[in-house]
C-alpha cells in the first residue's frame, strides 16, 4: 500500500472511532457533555477526574435523599410560666422588667421551645436515638418534627450519661428507619456527610467532609445541665454546629457511622461524633429489656500512667476513695467487694487485656453485660492476684 493511501486509511479510521468515542461519551455521561464542550473546557487528561466527581455527587445526592426522612428536630418544650421562674432562680440580677408577673393564665401556659437538636429513626416503630445533652432540660416535654413538617409528642425511654445518648419514642409503624454501620471498619479520610437541626432553625442541614480522626477524646454538652467526656470519638471536618448534636453521620453508602455530638470552640472544621457500634448494645436493651443496662463493677478509682504506674505495668486502675463519705473506692456489698477487691487495690487488666492508653477499665467493663463472669488481674502488697468478678447494672441517676 502506497503512503497516500495509508494516510488517507490512518485519517478515516481516527474519524470513525473518533466518532464512535464521542457518542459512547455522549450516550453514557449525558451531564458531562452538555456541560462541557470537548476541547473547548475540559482537557482530556481531566475527563475521567470529573467523571469520578459527578459519580461522587450523585451518590451524595442519592443517600441525603434516602436518609433524610429518618431524621428528625428534637424539640424542648415548657410552659411560659415555668420558663419565666427558671430565668429569675438563675438570673438573680437580672432587672425586674424580665420578670412579667402579669402573665395571664393562657400567656402562663403557653408552651415555648427552650431547646432543640436533632435525633433519627432505628426502628420503623418509632425508636429516635439522640444526645443526652439535647434533652436534658428538666421539666420539659419532647416533640419530634419530621423532614415533611409533621410533629409528633415523644417520650423519653432512657439516657446513657456515660455515652451522652438517649431515646425517644414516638407513636408509629411506618417511620423511615436508618441502617447502622461497622463503624469500626472506618478510615481516615473516607467521606462522611453529617444531617442536622444547623443552630435549631435550619432543619435537616446536609454538609459533607472526610473523617480527620479516630480515637479522639472531647467533652460534648451545651447546656447549663452539664457535659459528658466521650471516648474514641470520630472526628470530622463536616461542618456541625449546635442544633446538629444527635444527627446522624454517615457514609456514602447511606450507613450511619456515628452520631454528631459536638464541636470545637478553639477550631474550625474540627467536629467530632460517637461511634455507633458503641450505642449499638443500648438500642438492643431497649428493643428488649424497655431500657439502657450498663454493666456496673463497683469501684471508684484513679488512672495511673507513667511515673505514677507500677513497674513493669504502664497503666493500672487504683481504687481510692473520695473526699466524702459516699465515694467509697470499693462499694459495699458491690461486683467488686464480694470479689475480694479493697482500698489501694492496682487493678491491671480484666480477662487478660492488660490496660493500656485509651483501653481503660470502664471501656473493658463496657464490652460486657451485667451478669457477665470477668476476670481481674490486680495488685496488693506488691503482689500480683486474680479474682472473678460477676458485673452488677448500674442503677440510674
Amino acid at each position: 500500500m502506497n503512503t497516500p493511501r495509508l494516510i488517507s486509511l490512518c485519517v478515516l479510521l481516527s474519524l470513525f472511532f473518533g466518532g464512535v468515542g464521542a457518542w459512547i461519551v455522549g450516550s453514557v455521561y449525558p451531564n458531562v457533555m452538555a456541560q462541557y464542550k470537548v476541547g473547548t473546557n475540559v482537557d482530556p487528561k481531566n475527563a475521567s477526574t470529573i467523571v469520578n466527581l459527578i459519580e461522587e455527587e450523585s451518590a451524595t445526592i442519592h443517600v441525603v435523599n434516602e436518609v433524610t426522612p429518618a431524621v428528625v428536630s428534637v424539640v424542648a418544650r415548657k410552659s411560659r410560666a415555668d420558663v419565666v421562674k427558671t430565668f429569675r432562680q438563675q438570673s438573680f440580677d437580672a432587672p425586674a422588667f424580665f420578670f412579667d408577673e402579669t402573665l395571664t393564665d393562657e400567656e402562663a401556659s403557653k408552651m415555648v421551645d427552650v431547646s432543640s437538636g436533632t435525633g433519627f429513626f432505628v426502628t420503623r416503630d418509632g425508636l429516635i436515638l439522640t444526645n443526652r445533652h439535647v434533652i436534658d432540660t428538666p421539666g420539659a416535654v419532647f416533640f419530634i418534627i419530621t423532614n415533611e413538617g409533621k410533629e409528633f409528642p415523644a417520650t423519653l425511654v432512657d439516657t446513657d450519661t456515660v455515652l451522652d445518648i438517649a431515646l425517644l419514642r414516638v407513636e408509629g409503624t411506618e417511620f423511615r428507619a436508618v441502617t447502622l454501620a461497622d463503624s469500626d471498619t472506618i478510615r481516615i479520610g473516607q467521606t462522611v456527610i453529617a444531617i442536622g437541626n444547623t443552630l435549631s432553625e435550619f432543619r435537616n442541614t446536609v454538609t459533607k467532609g472526610v473523617v480527620s480522626g479516630m480515637n479522639r477524646r472531647v467533652t460534648a454538652g451545651f447546656n447549663l445541665g452539664g457535659s459528658e467526656v466521650i471516648e474514641k470519638a470520630i472526628q470530622t471536618d463536616a461542618a456541625i454546629n449546635p442544633g446538629n448534636s444527635g444527627g446522624p453521620l454517615i457514609n456514602l453508602l447511606g450507613e450511619v457511622i456515628g452520631i454528631n455530638t459536638a464541636v470545637s470552640i478553639d477550631g474550625q472544621a474540627v467536629g467530632f461524633a460517637i461511634p455507633i457500634n458503641q450505642v449499638k448494645r443500648a438500642i438492643e436493651d431497649v428493643k428488649t429489656l424497655g431500657h439502657i443496662a450498663r454493666p456496673w463493677i463497683g469501684v471508684r478509682y484513679v488512672f495511673m500512667t507513667g511515673e505514677t504506674a507500677t513497674p513493669p505495668f504502664v497503666f493500672g486502675a487504683k481504687l481510692t476513695s473520695g473526699k466524702s463519705l459516699s465515694e467509697t473506692a470499693v462499694i459495699k456489698d458491690g461486683p467488686a467487694d464480694v470479689a475480694g477487691l479493697k482500698e489501694n487495690d492496682i487493678l491491671i487488666a480484666v480477662d487478660g487485656v492488660e490496660f493500656e492508653q485509651g483501653k481503660a477499665l470502664a471501656e473493658l467493663v463496657s464490652l460486657h453485660r451485667s451478669g457477665d463472669k470477668i476476670q481481674v488481674r490486680y495488685i496488693r502488697d506488691g503482689k500480683i492476684a486474680e479474682t472473678t468478678v460477676v458485673l452488677g447494672e448500674a442503677k440510674k441517676d
